[in-house]
């Protein structure tokens, strides 16, 4: 395989990535959302998003500096999260579950309504796929 190709792998990966955490981190913010619930009420959910719907809140993050900075350490906080996971350190895990929550509510209702409903595509999938790339725009801000 050339380097472009093995590139562009890597890139895909990093999005997959990054798209599972996000799942994982609408998966904790949900069942944070639910133990303060009633216990007979359905945490809340919506359709399947679509490509618009990720790149319109991909827009309203972008457009602000602060968002985009929070953003961007969200994606820090999967890093550990993801350590955190192999180790199997279930106490830090929730720890930093809780502080992407309180995270995603600063991103605006817009990101953690999408985050809920990302839930219900599987990353692996083609439409994951596509809902992983439209994050691209704003995924790449956090490396400049």
């Amino acid at each position: 395989m050339d380097r472009a190709g093995d590139i562009f792998d890597r890139e895909i990966a990093m999005k997959l990535r990054i798209f599972a955490a996000a799942i994982l981190f609408a998966s904790i913010a949900t069942l944070a959302q639910a133990q303060q619930q009633p216990p007979r009420q359905p945490p809340p959910r919506g359709p399947k998003p679509t490509v618009a719907d990720v790149q319109k809140v991909v827009a309203i993050v972008s457009a602000d500096k602060a968002k985009v900075q929070i953003y961007c350490d969200a994606g820090k906080i999967d890093a550990q999260m993801e350590q955190a996971a192999k180790a199997k350190d279930n106490k830090t895990l929730q720890e930093l579950g809780k502080k992407l929550y309180e995270l995603e509510q600063k991103l605006g209702p817009e990101y953690a309504n999408l985050m809920n409903r990302l839930q219900q595509v599987d990353p692996n999938s083609k439409d994951g796929q596509q809902l992983a790339a439209a994050f691209e725009p704003l995924d790449k801000q956090c490396t400049q």
